[in-house]
């Protein structure tokens, strides 16, 4: 499964771009990212069957457990792109939050763009080894 991060703003040379790099590299599922201008630009199409997490503070604050557990089974149920969605700095419209299929937080602190990018990595990183057996040592 193809894993999608769809960014307003650029992230350029910054610690923030070393940890999504680093992360990045790490992962053994295809991954491929997205950089949209601050206001407008067009979300590519998906690769079909496809679904929707976006970044948003009214999402689900779920461990990484429950997370790489979402991934998995859509993964083995035939979703072919999960694409992940970082917003502009006013968020999502409801519309945008009403289309997609999970919104997840990562807390209720508010954090920076490119951290947040950061983090989704290195989350997307954590849920594909949990998935492929790793130990956690955070399990049970």
């Amino acid at each position: 499964m193809l894993l999608h991060i769809i960014a307003r703003g650029k992230i350029a040379r910054s610690p923030e771009a070393e940890l999504v790099a680093r992360y990045e590299k790490r992962l053994t599922w295809p991954v491929k990212i997205t950089e949209l201008p601050e206001n407008g630009g067009r979300i590519p199409d998906p690769v079909t069957p496809y679904k929707t997490v976006l970044l948003d503070e009214r999402g689900k604050d779920l461990s990484s457990e429950e997370f790489a557990a979402i991934l998995g089974r859509w993964r083995d149920d035939g979703t072919r792109e999960c694409r992940f969605v970082l917003g502009a700095a006013d968020g999502h419209s409801r519309a945008e939050r009403g289309a997609a299929d999970l919104l997840i937080a990562y807390g209720t602190a508010t954090w920076p763009h490119l951290l947040a990018r950061a983090m989704l990595a290195e989350q997307l990183y954590r849920a594909t080894t949990i998935l492929a057996g790793h130990p956690y040592h955070r399990s049970g």
